[in-house]
């Protein structure tokens, strides 16, 4: 696997800021989603944008876990769904409570290392499916995807047959630290709060008292919104309890399927000082750490570039990792 950044866009920012908001996610027409509703255990629902073709069970299936306050939507999704659609792979975009255009039910969102969340998701899918399923975790979503793996074991291996984390803060503390300085600060965390706090607040008046909505209003960084937020609803004590239990970096020895685990070495979000080396990882985890590509960016090419390359090289390895191939 190779990426090499253009001349004319260097560095992280760049490379993540260009891909997301100005660089072709796909060829020709856009991809058409058809929407697809599921009651969770709990009684709440997420919902599942499927690639119009994706309805043949014998099919190869790509299941893709967006990141932060993404959708189907994201530049990162409809890439991999350019990608599925002229490669014969079924798609689907599972979208995480309360990121589908409509705020879910229950005193709950999504977070990091939610695992259980996951491991319902893709034996549903299994059930329903005879052909090989791969998964694929962008950023949170990748994750909250590795720590399925390491949680279910052995045994992920009836359910899934590959995954994939692109550019996961597996070091959850470390990117937290990160994303919360300098212009990370003023941009990337600025973006995130516009949507994440505003839906918190409408959580709020769906559950009154469920947490303190002036302590909200004064989250300014991941981390207060995190303490606020995230970790007591979902079980945590506060965020360091939460970053350190949901992140999936101390656990990569114990992942018993073929996983991929791509990072730029440029990434703004997430340290390279903070990424596993291979002898930390176990014989079922192949790491690919390019030196360019920012967050989720990887464009390539001449002006205006293009996102091919990470839907390409996942998908390549995919096939190649049947026979649970290491390296």
């Amino acid at each position: 696997m190779n990426y090499n950044a253009p001349a004319w866009l260097p560095g992280g920012n760049l490379q993540t800021i260009y891909a997301a908001r100005f660089a072709p996610s796909y060829a020709g027409t856009a991809p058409v989603y058809r929407r697809e509703r599921w009651v969770t255990p709990d009684a709440d629902f997420i919902d599942l944008d499927w690639l119009e073709d994706a309805s043949l069970s014998e099919k190869p299936l790509v299941v893709l876990f967006h990141g932060l306050e993404g959708t189907s939507q994201s530049h990162y999704a409809l890439a991999f769904a350019n990608y599925c659609r002229s490669n014969g792979f079924a798609y689907v975009v599972v979208h995480f409570r309360g990121c589908s255009g409509e705020i879910n039910l229950a005193p709950r969102a999504y977070h990091s290392g939610d695992f259980e969340e996951i491991d319902w998701i893709v034996k549903r899918m299994r059930s329903a499916r005879t052909g090989p399923i791969y998964c694929v975790g962008i950023s949170l979503g990748g994750n909250a995807l590795l720590r399925w793996a390491q949680e279910a074991g052995a045994i992920a291996k009836e359910t899934v047959n590959a995954v994939a984390a692109v550019c996961s803060p597996i070091d959850l503390a470390a990117s937290g630290r990160a994303i919360g300085k300098g212009f990370n600060r003023q941009v990337y965390t600025r973006m995130f709060l516009q949507t994440m706090r505003p839906k918190a607040l409408l959580k709020l008046t769906q559950f009154p008292g469920l947490f303190d909505k002036q302590a909200m209003e004064n989250a300014r960084d991941l981390y207060d919104f995190d303490n606020v937020f995230t970790a007591p609803l979902h079980g945590f004590k506060n965020t360091e309890d939460y970053w350190e239990r949901a992140s999936a970096k101390p656990h990569l020895h114990e992942i018993k399927i073929p996983a991929l685990v791509v990072n730029a070495l440029n990434d703004p979000f997430v340290p390279a000082s903070s990424l596993p080396h291979a002898a930390a990882v176990g014989s079922h985890v192949t790491l690919w750490q390019p030196a360019q590509g920012g967050h989720v960016g990887f464009p390539m090419g001449n002006f205006p570039a293009h996102l091919k390359t990470l839907p390409e090289q996942i998908g390549t390895w995919f096939e190649h990792s049947q026979g649970g191939v290491h390296g």
